[in-house]
């Protein structure tokens, strides 16, 4: 089994937005979708995967789940190769689907940084 590695993706105007969108988050959703992002780099994606932790949004494109009462917190990553994983930006989840701007946004973070490793 491949060891996982999450690492967020600093833009090339500067930004890592999943950086700074969890620190403006309450610290209790902060700091549950930082454990479940350990706990998948130790546990692996199948347990992940069974516990509901991680799902599918579309070709090469997951959400790491949380949620503390009523706050839904989601950040959406890709796979890079190996256990290599890139995380693109997270998000406050209102309804009951991922909204599609998001995974559009996502899809724009990943063509960059794939443009920019190449």
């Amino acid at each position: 089994m491949n060891k996982i590695t999450f690492e967020s993706y600093k833009r090339k105007n500067g930004h890592d937005e999943f950086i700074e969108w969890i620190q403006k988050l309450p610290k209790k959703d902060s700091a549950k979708l930082l454990r479940i992002i350990k706990e998948t780099e130790v546990n692996g994606m199948l347990v992940a995967q069974r516990l509901k932790w991680v799902k599918k949004i579309d070709t090469n494109l997951y959400e790491l789940r949380s949620k503390v009462g009523s706050n839904i917190q989601r950040a959406i990553y890709f796979h890079v190769v190996n256990g290599r994983y890139v995380i693109t930006h997270g998000f406050t989840k209102k309804n009951a689907k991922t909204p599609l701007h998001e995974i559009e946004h996502a899809k724009e973070i990943r063509k960059e940084w794939y443009n920019h490793e190449n």
